[in-house]
């Protein structure tokens, strides 16, 4: 007997649900051959903004929860990941990629998220100090997480670039907004999947996939984001990003690289480079 297969629908991710674009729009994924892999859903500045909200509503949560536990579900991402590799590896493929590159690609992602979670309850000793004072006080100073950030995912590597933005920056604290590759973005959705059943709190990460163009310049001057990171060579877009970012002083961090296989791509540095060092004063009693 034929049958039709069941074809996948693309959703967002927000919240910890996934729901339709609220305008309703989509737009086609074709394979090189031109061929219609998948309709996905064309975000929208209310999208963007319902976004904001929940990772707002999770952050501080998240934040309060302790390293060992913060790890522990980086370490049960990667054990999802790895449990639905073929399924990522395909997708990949689909989407242009050599089935070599597909497996190095989800294999790496899959390293990375273990290797980020081995730094939940380190990258504090490395970035925190005791600072000598010329007065009878002992002066700390501890890194803590910016807050809400959003971030433009790079564009040739659609898993393995999201992952290696998004695990620093939530195993630091942080809850994320992510713009998925434009071209690539059906592993971001099938991981917002991976995410959805791994202990991750809903809105610590929200996905959403669309057109830079017109997600960039809310994303940037959003007033409750506290950090954007953008990963491209677009110069129009980095001085953009730059100028709207400085209506509320927020930090930007811009990634040129094209390639993230590299080992320089992880590092306790990208955690620190969205926490801010807090510094407090106790007097010496005698």
């Amino acid at each position: 007997m034929n049958r039709l297969d069941i074809q996948k629908t693309y959703k967002l991710y927000i919240g910890g649900k996934f729901p339709r674009t609220e305008s309703g729009r989509y737009y086609p994924i074709n394979n090189r051959k031109g061929n219609l892999i998948a309709n996905v859903c064309l975000a929208t500045r209310k999208d963007f903004r319902n976004a904001v909200v929940a990772a707002r509503k999770a952050q501080s949560s998240w934040a309060k929860m302790s390293a060992l536990n913060k790890g522990q579900i980086l370490y049960r991402i990667a054990e999802m990941l790895e449990g639905r590799k073929e399924q990522f590896i395909a997708e990949l493929i689909v989407q242009g990629e050599t089935t070599k590159n597909a497996r190095a690609e989800v294999s790496t992602s899959i390293d990375r998220l273990v290797y980020y979670a081995g730094w939940s309850d380190k990258y504090q000793q490395i970035f925190s100090a005791v600072n000598p004072v010329a007065s009878p006080h002992f002066n700390f100073s501890n890194p803590e997480p910016v807050g809400v950030v959003s971030m433009i995912a790079p564009e040739k590597q659609g898993l393995l670039g999201l992952v290696s933005v998004m695990a620093p920056a939530i195993v630091g604290g942080n809850a994320t907004i992510i713009l998925a590759s434009e071209t690539k973005p059906l592993s971001a959705i099938s991981f917002a999947e991976v995410l959805n059943s791994s202990d991750v709190p809903g809105g610590v990460v929200n996905i959403l996939t669309g057109k830079k163009e017109e997600l960039i310049s809310h994303m940037a001057s959003h007033m409750d984001v506290n950090a954007i990171v953008y990963c491209g060579n677009d110069e129009k877009h980095i001085k953009m990003i730059s100028e709207l970012a400085s209506t509320n002083v927020k930090r930007t961090i811009f990634y040129r690289r094209n390639d993230w296989t590299h080992v320089e791509c992880e590092s306790p540095y990208f955690i620190e480079k969205l926490q801010e060092i807090k510094t407090t004063w106790h007097p010496v009693l005698v």
